[in-house]
């Protein structure tokens, strides 16, 4: 947190503990509707709804709701008159007011909508139809686009008169009578021909788009691939429906982003929305502390099977942890690269054997580098030179197969259809906590005669 922001936070906090509210109304009044967002990271509930309450300005508090949780958003908006929710909604852009809308109680959003009975109901209903994830349910319906018969000089006109209803206008999109897209026009071109020259003769034809039922994980990449500010969005009669503009798209990314990493963790994006609810959050993360209990289990049994192993040379014992701990290590880095590589499109099935290659080299360079490493300690600590051999090339090999098994186990779980950013981790782990020991005590079995003191 920067030192501005600290000092506003602490100066918020004190005025709310004070009740001094006629003070912190003039503080949000002279502060940016971004740095008062900000602080609703930080705030606890009760802090929330004080400072929210204290906006005055409709648009003040539109821009803050864009800009915070649409969940806290909704809880915050449910504690005012409906008239001021009303008032509040019909500034926010429609894609915003919608994920507001969803995070409502079913009944309250029916009520609302109602009570607008204007067209920004309607632009908000015809949203609503689309999944949230969706190209469609995170487009803009306000949306520049001129008829393809028209001169430059009617486009600049239209432009003049039209662009400050509208989100943003980075590209001019074309379209004919049936509103179906058939061209895109730059602003530069715009300026840069005769008067008189109509748009159809001038458009770039070979438009990118998406539909609306396209994952806005696609949308985001198809954004980043080709280096566009903008991409319209269209139905499956290439009719356009809307846009998507690049502040979306960095929303789109920031959200998968951070729901891959809570689920990599085994915990749950839910999770930010129950900070003070023990049940609730160790009810969340159970599943998967859960699956590596069992696992925990399955390798206990194994060194139970090992046992006489174990007896005779105790000095194994030594290096159980290191060897299942490096392991895990290495398998939860590759599956971190891989299941990072899918959720950006840097590796699909195509690059999968090249990635499987490389991390296969990475593993055995660093196991044998590990391996080396202990293998000298384990002679030194115990005096065997046998058993630093048997330490070090269990140590090579399960470095080896952890990062083997750091790409293999997110590819099958996405070629299942399952999340492999939810599912690998757990998965890696517990795997290589097993294959670690049958590795470590098979190859102890095999050297055991050289091994007994």
């Amino acid at each position: 947190m920067d030192q501005k922001l600290q000092i506003l936070l602490d100066t918020v906090r004190k005025l709310v503990r004070r009740g001094a509210y006629p003070n912190l109304t003039k503080v949000i009044d002279k502060t940016h509707p971004a740095d008062i967002a900000a602080l609703f990271r930080y705030l606890e509930p009760k802090e929330q709804r004080v400072l929210f309450n204290l906006i005055e300005n409709a648009e003040t508090a539109a821009y803050v709701l864009s800009e915070i949780d649409h969940s806290t958003g909704a809880r915050l908006l449910q504690e005012i008159d409906k008239e001021a929710i009303t008032e509040i909604l019909q500034e926010m852009p429609y894609d915003d007011a919608v994920d507001i809308i969803r995070n409502m109680p079913e009944e309250l959003a029916e009520e609302i909508l109602s009570i607008m009975q204007d067209e920004h109901s309607e632009e908000i209903e015809q949203l609503l139809r689309y999944d949230e994830d969706t190209a469609g349910g995170i487009m803009s319906t306000e949306i520049f686009s001129l008829n393809e018969n028209l001169t430059v000089r009617e486009a600049i006109e239209e432009l003049q008169k039209s662009a400050e209803n509208v989100e943003m206008v980075f590209y001019i999109y074309v379209t004919n009578e049936h509103k179906h897209l058939v061209g895109v026009l730059s602003l530069r071109q715009l300026l840069t021909v005769p008067p008189h020259t109509k748009l159809k003769d001038i458009m770039i034809t070979d438009v990118i788009s998406v539909r609306t039922d396209m994952d806005q994980e696609e949308v985001a990449h198809l954004v980043a691939k080709y280096n566009i500010l903008a991409v319209p969005v269209v139905d499956e009669s290439n009719k356009l429906m809307g846009i998507i503009t690049v502040d979306d798209v960095i929303d789109v990314m920031r959200q998968e982003a951070t729901e891959d990493i809570y689920k990599m963790a085994g915990a749950s994006e839910e999770e930010a929305f129950h900070t003070f609810k023990s049940f609730k959050i160790a009810r969340l993360r159970l599943p998967w502390l859960i699956t590596n209990l069992f696992g925990g289990m399955v390798t206990g049994y194994l060194m139970w099977l090992f046992k006489v192993t174990l007896q005779e040379i105790l000095a194994l014992v030594t290096f159980i942890p290191v060897i299942t701990g490096m392991g895990g290590n290495v398998g939860g880095q590759s599956a971190t690269i891989v299941v990072r590589g899918f959720a950006t499109g840097r590796i699909d099935s195509s690059t999968l054997t090249k990635v499987l290659f490389k991390e296969i080299r990475v593993g055995l360079i660093m196991g044998v580098v590990c391996g080396l490493t202990l293998g000298v300690v384990a002679y030194f600590w115990h005096g065997n030179l046998y058993l630093g051999l048997v330490v070090g090339l269990a140590m090579t090999t399960a470095m080896t197969v952890a990062a083997t098994m750091g790409v293999l186990a997110p590819a099958f779980f996405k070629k299942l259809g399952v999340d492999p950013a939810i599912a690998s981790m757990p998965f890696v782990q517990t795997a290589n906590d097993i294959t670690g020991i049958l590795i470590y005590f098979a190859t102890a079995t095999l050297f055991i005669t050289y091994l007994r003191p």
